[in-house]
């Protein structure tokens, strides 16, 4: 009789905590994410979002902008991950969607993605470097986790130098090209 009793009391107990653990991400309107409250200001003289960035965090950010539209690309510093993101800029206020990679890893868990918004920044003074603070959320949430960088003096962005198709990024040597290797191959050695 036991048995059956403590059964019932841990199914109990795992009903009481699971309905409240399940409805806490239910915030807000269905289908909606959290956004920022964030307004967008003039850019200030001569500002531009295309550059290379730097966060601890985050790493070097190289940005894009044509126009009003903002591409970038950024790896972390422990070279684990990769990053893009695709946005428009109003001022200086860039929101945007982006995506990260985890290197070496395939399935559901290897890519991230989300919203965001970065607010462009000059400090007072002279012989100052420009910054961005901003928000990153997962999924359509625009906010959550806080980005900041500095932009880097006399360094160009080069969206190419970061990321890759994934097909590139699994070893496994040159199984499916020519062989590189000219000339005849040895006969194996004996055992013995």
């Amino acid at each position: 009789m036991k048995p059956k009793r403590s059964l019932w009391f841990v199914l109990a107990a795992m009903a009481l905590v699971g309905t409240p653990l399940s409805t806490m991400g239910c915030a807000g309107a269905p289908g909606s994410g959290r956004t920022a409250n964030v307004k967008a200001g003039e850019m200030p003289q001569d500002g531009t979002w295309t550059g290379v960035w730097y966060s601890e965090l985050y790493g070097y950010l190289h940005l894009i902008q044509d126009g009003n539209a903002v591409k970038g690309k950024w790896i972390r510093p422990h070279r684990d991950k990769w990053g893009e993101l695709d946005g428009e800029a109003d001022g200086d206020l860039l929101k945007f969607k982006w995506s990260e990679h985890v290197i070496d890893l395939v399935g559901p868990n290897a890519t991230k993605s989300g919203r965001g918004f970065f607010k462009y920044k000059r400090p007072a003074g002279e012989n100052v470097d420009d910054t961005y603070s901003g928000e990153i959320g997962f999924e359509k949430d625009e906010v959550g986790y806080t980005w900041e960088g500095v932009k880097q003096r006399n360094v160009k962005p080069d969206l190419s130098s970061i990321g890759g198709n994934g097909a590139n990024e699994v070893g496994g040597g040159e199984w499916d090209s020519d062989n590189s290797e000219k000339g005849k191959p040895e006969e194996p050695a004996s055992p013995n």
